[in-house]
């Protein structure tokens, strides 16, 4: 994966006075799973939209395979797109369905009918093309518009909340299969969803998208364990905020004070009396009953929910904020009601710049 398939260069688009997507530049690579990962609104879609070419970019260069393609129309593009409505046709039979796109371009019969056979193969529908869409259920529909999508040979497929209108058990089951359909065709998927658990388990990548603007592209882990802003420490996952001062510096040790009391933190580039957003999920707090040295983050035990795998604590603070930590059985040690002392290894802890 070492060659990009689509570069967006200062992509923007405007609709009026509103501009929902801001200054774009990302560059998509070879055969790699990418996600644009956002709440409503951010711009996910409409980028998806304006590479597909069912929207055009009010300004900005899009290309794939290293041509601009704003002024081809969509089906000149070599992208092909999934949505989350499927947008099978209704009259025709799963076989036709799939067979749509190459019968447009009057390919012949039994090229057809052995491409068809393939893509049925592929996503495992072998049996089922004489069904109308009627007949099938959620994921079946899904895995036809899938193969519809897949059977052009598209250097790029891009996938709009595809599978948003399933229930949870098959999102999971259908998360798994599209992840091993990708692997095994080795396309370049550009996948929109809001959903962080399903951005973390399929992608290479993700685009975390806020207002129009990319605020993080990385991989899962490096964005789970090291976000950039305190949006993405915040949307992704559960995370501790705590927004305070730098008091000392110590090598990359960094000394803070917050309302809720002192702490201690790894990052480079802070100075004395600055100010930052420090970061810390729940599975990397400890408790205890004495403090711990750099830490006077004192709290009291408001409750213990079970989720089933873990056990989440919140623990009220002195500056009113609440704090969780999370384990995956309960602290018999302590109580509803206890007082207990916070801390963490400062490593585990990010420390994130504010933004001006």
């Amino acid at each position: 994966m070492t060659d990009s398939i689509v570069t967006l260069i200062d992509v923007e688009k405007s609709f009026g006075k509103n501009q929902v997507v801001k200054k774009m530049n990302i560059e998509v690579k070879q055969g790699e799973f990418l996600t644009l990962l956002g709440p409503s609104g951010c711009g996910k879609t409409t980028t998806l939209r304006m590479i597909a070419g069912f929207e055009e970019a009010s300004s900005g260069i899009i290309k794939v395979q290293g041509e601009s393609i704003e002024d081809k129309e969509p089906f000149e593009r070599d992208v092909n797109t999934v949505f989350q409505n499927y947008a099978l046709f209704p009259h025709m039979s799963v076989f036709d369905n799939i067979a749509y796109a190459l019968k447009i371009r009057k390919r012949p019969k039994d090229e057809i009918a052995a491409r068809v056979n393939e893509m049925l193969n592929l996503v495992q529908l072998k049996g089922y093309e004489k069904r109308k869409p009627e007949a099938l259920s959620g994921g079946q529909k899904q895995r036809v518009a899938i193969a519809r999508a897949l059977i052009n040979n598209p250097k790029v497929l891009l996938l709009d909340e595809p599978l948003g209108a399933l229930d949870l058990k098959l999102r999971k089951q259908m998360q798994v299969e599209l992840k091993r359909l990708q692997k095994k065709l080795g396309i370049t998927f550009i996948y929109v969803t809001h959903d962080q658990e399903e951005a973390l388990t399929m992608s290479d990548r993700i685009a975390i998208m806020n207002e129009g603007i990319i605020e993080q592209l990385d991989t899962p882990r490096e964005i789970y364990d090291r976000p950039v802003t305190k949006f993405v420490a915040g949307f992704i996952g559960e995370s501790n905020i705590l927004d305070g001062k730098v008091t000392a510096v110590n090598d990359e040790i960094l000394d803070v004070e917050t309302p809720a009391g002192t702490l201690r933190v790894k990052g480079n580039g802070f100075r004395i009396g600055e100010s930052i957003h420090v970061s810390i999920r729940p599975e990397y707090i400890n408790v205890s009953i004495n403090p711990v040295e750099g830490f006077s983050l004192k709290g009291r035990i408001k409750d213990f929910i079970y989720m089933g795998t873990v056990v989440k604590t919140a623990v009220d603070m002195k500056d009113n904020s609440e704090l969780k930590y999370s384990r995956f059985e309960k602290d018999d040690d302590f109580e509803e009601g206890d007082s207990v002392q916070i801390s963490w290894n400062p490593e585990r802890a990010v420390a994130i710049k504010v933004k001006n």
